[in-house]
C-alpha cells in the first residue's frame, strides 16, 4: 500500500519540479545589467598609456576625474582599470571589502621586481613575509642602528659642502645607503654598494617604461640590471652561509633564518623590491620636506628649535631611538609633506570577482586604482589643499583632532 502511494505520488511531483525548472529557464526575471564606469579605453593593448606619460600623470587623472567623476575606467600599462578618487571608495576597496580586491601590479612590474616579492602575493606566504619584514624594522632592530643612520646623514651633508647639487639625486644616494644598512647590516653592503647603486639607477629608469623587451629599450636594460642585482645578492647570500652569518638582526638575516624556509629566489625578489620601494619613495619625501621647509621659514625655525632642544638635553651628541619620540612638530611636517606631495599617487588592486560599486560593475580581473593624490588634494577634505600647513595634524585634547585623516 505504501509502495503504491509513493509510486502514484512521484509523477505529479516530478511534473511540478520540471515545470518549475522550465519556467525559471524560459522566463527569467529581467535583471538590469550593470554598466561599466564612464571613461575611455584608448587603443587596443596600448590603451591610454602614451597619453598618461606624455604629460604629468596627476594632470591626466585630474582631467579624467573632472570629466567623469570620482569613478571612471581607462586602460594603462596593458591593463583595463577602474580609477576611484573618493575616501569612501578607497575605504571600500582597501578596508571594508578588501577581500574582494587582491594586491597586484601590472605583469611588467612583477617581472622587474620579482614575482615572489611581498607586493605581489597574499595569503599565508604574504603574512609570513610581512612578519619577517616587520621583525627587521621593529624598534628593537632599528634603535640599534640609529647612530649609524645619523653617521650616514652627517657624512652626506659634509660631502655636499661647496657643491651645487640636485637634491633629489643626493637624497636617493642617502636613502640607498640607509636601505643597504637596514637590509645587509654594516659589513656585506660595503663591498657591493657601488655595483648595486649602478644597477638600481638603471632599474628605476625603466620601471615605468613601456613593457617592450627588445634590445636597446629601457625595459630591456632594466631587466638586465635586475638580473645583475640578483647575481650580486646570490654572492652575498652564499658568503653568509659559508661564514654561518645567518642570524643577523638585519632584513637579510631575517629572510635567511633556517626555520622560515625561503628559497634564494624568494629572498632575492624581496630584497630587490624592499630596496626599490625604500629608496625612491623615501628620497622623494625628504626632497619635498627640504622644499617645503625652505618655502616656510617660520616652520623651519620651529623645527630647528625642536631639534636643538633635544640635543641640548643630551650628554652624548648622538641621536637615539628615544629622541625620535620627542619630535611632534617634525612628525607633523612629515605628515603634511606626505599629504601635499602625495608621493604614492595610487596603488594597484585587482577584483577577484565581479563587484558592484555605486551602480557600476567592476569586472573580475580588472585593476582598481585608488587615487590617493586626488583624495589628499580635495578641498572638501582638506581646506585650501595646496597650502603647506602642518597644524592640520595637531591634536586638540579638548575637542579631538583638528583634522582627522
Amino acid at each position: 500500500m505504501a509502495f503504491t502511494f509513493i509510486f502514484c505520488f512521484i509523477p505529479p511531483f516530478l511534473f511540478i519540479f520540471l515545470f518549475h525548472s522550465l519556467l525559471l529557464h524560459f522566463f527569467k526575471p529581467n535583471r538590469p545589467k550593470l554598466p561599466l564606469p564612464p571613461g575611455t579605453m584608448g587603443w587596443p593593448y596600448i590603451g591610454e598609456t602614451f597619453h598618461l606619460y606624455s604629460q604629468n600623470p596627476n594632470v591626466f587623472f585630474a582631467s579624467k576625474q573632472k570629466r567623469y567623476g570620482s569613478i571612471f575606467k581607462t586602460h594603462i600599462l596593458g591593463c583595463p582599470c577602474v580609477m576611484i578618487s573618493s575616501p569612501d571608495a578607497a575605504k571600500f576597496v582597501l578596508v571594508t571589502k578588501s577581500h574582494l580586491f587582491k594586491p597586484t601590479f601590472p605583469a611588467s612590474k612583477e617581472r622587474m621586481l620579482g614575482k615572489q616579492a611581498i607586493f605581489f602575493n597574499q595569503g599565508p606566504y604574504h603574512a609570513k613575509l610581512r612578519k619577517l619584514v616587520l621583525r627587521a624594522f621593529m624598534p628593537d632592530s632599528i634603535k640599534n642602528i640609529v647612530p649609524n643612520i645619523e653617521s650616514i646623514a652627517k657624512h652626506s651633508l659634509h660631502s655636499l659642502q661647496g657643491r651645487l647639487i640636485t637634491t633629489f639625486q643626493e637624497m636617493k644616494t642617502y636613502t640607498f645607503n640607509v636601505a643597504l644598512l637596514s637590509i645587509f647590516g654594516k659589513d656585506d653592503q660595503v663591498l657591493y654598494r657601488e655595483d648595486l647603486k649602478r644597477c638600481y639607477y638603471i632599474l628605476e629608469k625603466g620601471y615605468n617604461s613601456m613593457p617592450i623587451n627588445l634590445p636597446g629599450t629601457l625595459f630591456n636594460k632594466s631587466m638586465k640590471a635586475r638580473k645583475e642585482i640578483a647575481q650580486i645578492l646570490a654572492k652575498i647570500i652564499s658568503t653568509r652561509r659559508q661564514t654561518k652569518q645567518v642570524d643577523c638582526n638585519d632584513l637579510l638575516g631575517s629572510f635567511m633564518s633556517d626555520k622560515e624556509g625561503l628559497t634564494d629566489e624568494q629572498i632575492a625578489d624581496n630584497v630587490i623590491s624592499v630596496i626599490f620601494a625604500a629608496r625612491d619613495t623615501t628620497a622623494s619625501v625628504l626632497t619635498w620636506i627640504i622644499k617645503y621647509l625652505g618655502e616656510n621659514p617660520s616652520v623651519l625655525q620651529a623645527v630647528t628649535e625642536e631639534q636643538e632642544a633635544i640635543m641640548r638635553g643630551k650628554e652624548e651628541q648622538e641621536l637615539s631611538w628615544e629622541d625620535t619620540k620627542k619630535m611632534p612638530l617634525t612628525s607633523r611636517v612629515i605628515q603634511e609633506t606626505l599629504r601635499v606631495a602625495s608621493i604614492l599617487s595610487f596603488t594597484f588592486r585587482e577584483a577577484v570577482e565581479d563587484v558592484e560599486y555605486e551602480g557600476y560593475l567592476i569586472p573580475k580581473g580588472w585593476k582598481v586604482l585608488p587615487l590617493f593624490r586626488n583624495i589628499h588634494h580635495s578641498p572638501e577634505i582638506f581646506p585650501d589643499p595646496q597650502k603647506f600647513d602642518p597644524s592640520r595634524f595637531e591634536v586638540n585634547f579638548g575637542s579631538g583632532s583638528k583634522l582627522a585623516v
